[in-house]
């Protein structure tokens, strides 16, 4: 009886001196695995709003593109109605074909030539304002050619002169009762034309078709910030003296 008494008396102290507290290393332990639980959580978080900014971003790019592809599409459409003139998608080209070659060492456009322009520009200006995709369009650069015989440099500024020449058609006041382009469609060609010269480079199989002028559509790029035009100082369009 006494040996039991002092058995269960051992026990109880024993038992008693045990630590009730949690051991530092099991603390760590549960420490981390909370950190990890929140960092987990936080990565989440940040992964699904970094996956929507893409998806919006995907989609808006989408939007952009079939906008300028649906605008090509009705510049083409405008382009069946003068002969001629092709529209190429891929490239967002505009060759006028024969309808805009020129003469060897000349940069002039005949009247026919001046009257051709002028039509297919309107229609090309009223396309851009009426659609969607009107609003993407940063810059349209007529590009001039030359054929491979002369010197580079001679061939440069004849190309040049060649993109020069179309804006002076574009813009000059009517010689007669032709059809030309208005007041607005022509303010519209000074934000949106620039020049461009390219002597023989990009040349045709033949002399003739590579003395010519393309207009090449530049488009803004998707959160590309557009210049303010408000600020720009409008002189008179003047007259042509090349």
């Amino acid at each position: 009886m006494l040996n039991k008494f002092l058995i269960s008396g051992r026990r109880s102290q024993e038992e008693g001196e045990k630590p009730f507290w949690i051991s530092f290393a099991d603390l760590m332990t549960a420490l981390m695995v909370m950190f990890l639980l929140v960092m987990n959580v936080a990565l989440l978080s940040v992964t699904e709003e970094a996956s929507e900014a893409d998806k919006s971003r995907i989609q808006r790019q989408q939007e952009r593109t079939q906008k300028i592809d649906q605008l090509l599409i009705s510049l083409e459409k405008a382009a069946k109605k003068q002969p001629g003139i092709v529209v190429d998608k891929s490239r967002m080209m505009v060759d006028f074909g024969e309808r805009a070659h020129f003469d060897t060492n000349s940069s002039m456009l005949n009247r026919d030539q001046i009257l051709y322009l002028n039509e297919f520009v309107s229609d090309m200006l009223a396309t851009v304002r009426s659609t969607p995709g009107g609003k993407w369009l940063k810059r349209i650069v007529v590009e001039g050619y030359a054929d491979q015989r002369g010197d580079y440099l001679l061939n440069l500024n004849l190309s040049l002169q060649r993109s020069e020449r179309v804006l002076c058609a574009l813009l000059s006041p009517p010689s007669g009762d032709e059809h030309m382009l208005t007041n607005e469609e022509k303010e519209m060609v000074r934000d949106y034309f620039l020049v461009g010269g390219y002597s023989y480079n990009s040349a045709k199989k033949s002399l003739e078709e590579s003395r010519r002028i393309e207009l090449r559509l530049e488009f803004f790029g998707l959160d590309e910030p557009r210049p303010a035009m408000s600020d720009i100082p409008r002189g008179e369009f003047g007259t042509c003296r090349i």
